[in-house]
């Protein structure tokens, strides 16, 4: 599979931007998921790089093959990219069986293909069965319904399963009977000799015309595959429905209709069919938001299992954090069309660079503590925190505070001047960071004027800690149990913290509790800017 490179990649509509200045690399067999909010951009950049939306400008690479360059006039159309596309919306053809709709696709290509023995392949695959002849014989055996009669369409299947092959070879193999041999070996030996021989005439045939076969039995000429633009035989075509279908896990449905399905196996089919091209991509928008939350789950599970087996490169677009953060290997985050981080879902939740990256990754959502001070020669900074509490803010490591505010405010001011000569309609603004509070601010107290003493303090729920010990006093405002852990909503002055106390520990409303921090994982941001300062603890003085 192919790495994919976007290059200074947008997308507007006159002044409005739906994707702007887009960077970012997907790495061979990555589990990538576009997240972020309805209309920032997710779906414009998946189907950007599938074809089915031209960028304004920019490069997209997908491995060695430039697919779109504004400025040399490249757009490869999306049937030459090899991609494959799964909506939400299965797009199943209802007239047609399972079966039918994973091979319409399949019947349809045309394009230099692998030149094949096909007798000999088949020869082949049927000895590598006949090698356990008894084992054969039982699996068919264990077909037999009442009075001993043969389930055909069970034994077929159970054949296609346990050897990976086609209908086709499948009763071939049926046909030798091996179920009513009195000494299936003898019969199987028998079987085994025509088979060699076909394998052996077709070596000769070969090695007359000077080439050869590789295990699949296709033609090489010195060690080199050799090709002809052809369609996929009947066989191909059953062998590839049957390989994908055993891949989800639907190869006993393949004779139903999509109406005779639950919404799972009809995503299941939708999954199938979008593989059997074996396409060099997978894109998936939102793909999961038709099922239930239990069903979602499950196939949240079925596709990690599907990255790994296919070895594909997998794009998935979705608006839901937790989705995103259990299926990928990385996050691209998206806001207002513009990137605001690409990395591993663990560095993204433990290390957000900005304000919105930490409010929108996370559930529950972070605790956001207002606070103001300053750094002392120490490198530690002394606050005011929640309008009245002495603090002490730790850094993990040596931080020069003025050296990032400099850098802030240059990218900062860079931003605005960009967006200037843009003249963008949709402008980024500051993330107004979400503040719980018992009694809301008033209105005019909203927009407050920050300095570089403002600070948020960002402490994920979990860190937080309840008992009997604890520099802070706070009361219980609601508690919410879920059996495996409980969601705590603490007020603190005129503030609500969030906390999440794992195991079966129930509180009441009302209660007085002390509260604490634990761990380095809170997170120093900039008020002015809403970026990142650093890690570190928190000190109640």
């Amino acid at each position: 599979m192919p790495a994919i490179e976007l290059s200074h990649v947008t997308k507007n509509w006159g002044k409005f931007y739906a994707v702007d200045d887009l960077n970012m690399l997907i790495e061979d067999h990555a589990f990538v998921t576009l997240l972020g909010p309805s209309g920032c951009g997710k779906t414009t950049t998946l189907r950007m790089i599938a074809g089915l939306e031209t960028p304004s400008s920019g490069r997209i690479t997908i491995g060695d093959k430039v697919v779109f360059d504004s400025e040399a006039g490249i757009n490869v159309p999306p049937n030459k990219r090899k991609v494959g596309f799964l909506f939400q919306n299965y797009a199943l053809w209802p007239n047609m069986t399972v079966y039918d709709n994973i091979a319409f696709g399949l019947k349809n290509i045309k394009e230099a293909l692998p030149r094949v023995h096909a007798e000999a392949r088949q020869a082949s695959e049927m000895l590598k069965a006949l090698e356990k002849p008894e084992e054969l014989a039982q699996l068919v055996k264990d077909c037999q319904g009442e009075g001993g009669k043969l389930d055909k369409k069970r034994a077929l299947l159970h054949l296609i399963d346990r050897y990976g092959i086609s209908t086709f070879t499948a009763e071939k193999l049926l046909a030798y009977k091996l179920d009513q041999a009195a000494d299936p070996a003898t019969t199987a030996a028998d079987a085994r000799k025509s088979l060699e021989a076909v394998l052996d005439e077709a070596e000769k045939s070969a090695k007359a015309q000077g080439l050869s076969f590789n295990a699949d039995y296709e033609y090489l000429r010195d060690g080199v595959t050799q090709t002809e633009v052809r369609r996929l035989t009947k066989e191909e075509v059953d062998r590839t429905v049957r390989q994908v279908g055993r891949v989800v896990k639907i190869g006993m449905f393949m004779d139903r209709y999509p109406a005779e399905l639950s919404g799972g196996q009809q995503q299941r089919v939708a999954i199938a069919r979008t593989l059997a091209p074996k396409p060099q991509v997978l894109f998936m928008d939102e793909p999961l938001s038709n099922l239930d939350a239990k069903l979602r789950l499950e196939m949240r599970s079925e596709l990690q299992r599907l990255h790994l087996q296919t070895g594909a490169t997998f794009i998935y677009v979705t608006h839901d954090q937790l989705e995103a953060m259990t299926l990928a290997t990385k996050i691209c985050l998206l806001d207002n069309g513009t990137l605001q981080q690409y990395a591993a879902p663990l560095e993204i939740y433990k290390r957000p660079v900005n304000t919105f990256v930490a409010d929108f990754v996370g559930n529950p959502s972070i605790n956001f503590l207002p606070a103001r001070g300053t750094q002392d020669g120490e490198g530690t900074f002394q606050l005011t925190v929640m309008d009245h509490y002495a603090m002490r803010f730790v850094p993990e490591s040596a931080l020069d505070q003025a050296a990032l505010f400099q850098e802030f405010k240059a990218d900062q001011a860079a931003g605005r001047d960009r967006q200037a000569q843009l003249k963008k309609e949709n402008a980024d603004q500051l993330f107004e960071v979400p503040v719980a509070r018992v009694q809301a601010p008033l209105l005019e107290d909203d927009k407050k004027a920050y300095d570089n003493q403002d600070f948020w303090i960002g402490i994920r729920p979990e860190n937080l800690t309840i008992g009997d010990e604890g520099p802070l006093e706070a009361e219980v405002y609601s508690v919410m149990p879920t059996g495996m852990e409980t969601t705590v909503k603490l007020r603190v002055g005129d503030f609500l913290l969030t906390a999440v106390i794992f195991g079966s520990i129930l509180y009441q409303i009302g209660d007085k509790v002390r509260l604490g921090f634990k761990g380095q994982q809170a997170v120093l941001f900039s008020s002015l800017y809403g970026r990142t300062l650093c890690l570190g603890k928190v000190e109640v003085e």
